[in-house]
């Protein structure tokens, strides 16, 4: 399933979600016989998902009004602002991912030493032939300019504590498994070692 999309629980599966917050919002755990026995000699990492029966997915989700379960983001990868609001990168990333100049990006928060909070970034590796079709002659300034008008555009769909207040654009490659999913933690790690 992707993030914001339906979920629908299979025959003789018990799903919850856990520790729900005020927005309803909590840690997906299921139950039933489809559910795995444990790790692969890794009883450590067992005894992370598997508590009384119950597997936790590690995906955070809330139900609607009508009963159906979407997906907000991994638990990991949520990011919590001082005043206690929580931030789930990915679905932010799925709007950006839209636009027609990016190939992919990620969402993460930047510490904000002076005010003790975090200020919600996005690195944005650009589609280089999308653009040279769209901006023939524009100069990496310019290119910038019109993305980052773009992310503004984005950013009034949300509250403001979900606005993304920082850009980095370039046309590197994120880092990836060899199954090339976007290595977050990865990511993150060389982004916040370059800016301090």
């Amino acid at each position: 399933m992707k993030y914001g999309s339906i979920g629908f629980p299979m025959e003789n599966v018990q799903v919850e979600l856990f520790n729900q917050d005020e927005q309803g919002i909590g840690e997906i755990r299921v139950k039933g016989p489809n559910v795995m026995l444990g790790y692969y000699e890794n009883e450590e990492a067992t005894k992370e998902v598997l508590r009384d029966g119950w597997f936790y997915t590690g995906d955070l989700a809330y139900y609607d009004k009508e009963g159906y379960l979407f997906l907000a983001g991994r638990k990991k990868d949520m990011i919590v602002l001082k005043n206690g609001k929580k931030v789930f990168p990915e679905e932010l990333e799925t709007l950006v991912n839209r636009l027609d100049e990016v190939l992919e990006c990620i969402v993460y928060g930047m510490p904000e030493k002076d005010k003790n909070d975090i200020k919600l970034s996005v690195k944005i590796v650009y589609d280089k032939e999308v653009v040279q079709e769209k901006y023939p002659n524009t100069t990496s300034e310019e290119l910038e300019n019109i993305i980052w008008q773009k992310i503004k555009e984005i950013n009034k769909t949300f509250p403001p504590y979900k606005y993304i207040k920082n850009m980095i654009l370039t046309d590197q490659e994120l880092i990836k498994t060899t199954t090339k999913k976007v290595k977050r933690n990865e990511e993150i790690k060389k982004l916040l070692e370059n800016e301090i």
